[in-house]
């Protein structure tokens, strides 16, 4: 027999014993039958009572297993639909609690992987967008919002991967044969680069007349690689192309206000020249500074 088999044998020979010894003692006692059989009942409505609560107690259990399984059993559905994977098969010859145990731990397992599988194209895209934006290319066509297959996860790295060779390819080729124009960039995207490139050329031209217009000279490092480096070593990126932008209506709204405060002045010299009467000849001398 099996241990709890024995256990609730035991159980039973236990509570024989007990109603044994207390009709022994009844009867020593002197206790009359009518009121043994009163005694006798309250402790079968005690003890039922008490076996009662134990079997619903495990009746709970069993529902809560029941339930978990249920539940399991639809969110593994979910997961295996967006994991692009096959249904989960359980043993058909599992008990509650070793199902539920099961399911449990491949729900676990598959929230795992549905977490891994998002972070990693999160990292790829990161990688995608600064190489893009330097390279001027098309962004990987995927559904951020869907989890990523297997498959798709493995072309989205050989893609990120060319985009690198590229990269480091056209810096290499850069340096070896000389002045280019930025990195080597695909062809898929040539006029963007282009545009970017007439644009680079055309702010540092205004640039650098606004600085010797100024008296201005360059005190950071990104106006140093605008004015002070090499063209074709310039980084095209979108990040620096808006940062371009950025200086040039800086130092036009300088030359602006240095403008309104010289108009200004002059305006206040012709004044005092009025009061004090200052001959003609005299004011052109002055008028040439």
């Amino acid at each position: 027999a099996a241990p709890s088999e024995v256990l609730a044998a035991e159980a039973a020979s236990c509570l024989n014993r007990a109603m044994a010894a207390l009709r022994d003692i009844w009867e020593e006692i002197g206790i009359p039958e009518e009121q043994r059989l009163e005694r006798t009942d309250v402790v079968k409505q005690h003890i039922k009572s008490l076996l009662d609560m134990m079997v619903a107690e495990e009746q709970n259990l069993k529902e809560r297993l029941l339930k978990s399984i249920a539940m399991c059993r639809k969110e593994l559905d979910t997961l295996c639909s967006e994991l692009q994977l096959g249904p989960f098969e359980t043993e058909e010859e599992s008990t509650i609690l070793q199902m539920e145990k099961n399911l449990r731990m491949r729900v676990e397992e598959l929230q795992r992987q549905k977490q891994d599988r998002k972070q990693e194209l999160k990292a790829l895209q990161e990688q995608d967008r600064d190489l893009c934006d330097i390279l001027c290319t098309a962004l990987f066509n995927i559904d951020s919002s869907a989890v990523p297959s297997l498959e798709d996860l493995d072309c989205y790295r050989r893609h990120v991967a060319s985009l690198n060779a590229l990269k480091v390819s056209g810096q290499t080729e850069g340096d070896a044969e000389g002045p280019t124009r930025g990195p080597l960039v695909p062809d898929t995207a040539p006029h963007l680069q282009e545009q970017r490139w007439e644009e680079f050329v055309s702010n540092k031209r205004q640039i650098i007349l606004l600085m010797e217009e100024l008296d201005h000279t360059p005190d950071t490092s990104f106006e140093r690689d605008v004015v002070c480096e090499n063209e074709e070593e310039f980084c095209l990126s979108k990040d620096n192309i808006v940062a371009l932008q950025n200086l040039l209506q800086q130092l036009e709204a300088r030359r602006a206000l240095n403008e309104a405060v010289c108009a200004e002045l002059r305006s206040r010299i012709v004044a005092l020249w009025e009061r004090l009467q200052i001959p003609q000849e005299e004011r052109e001398t002055s008028a040439v500074h």
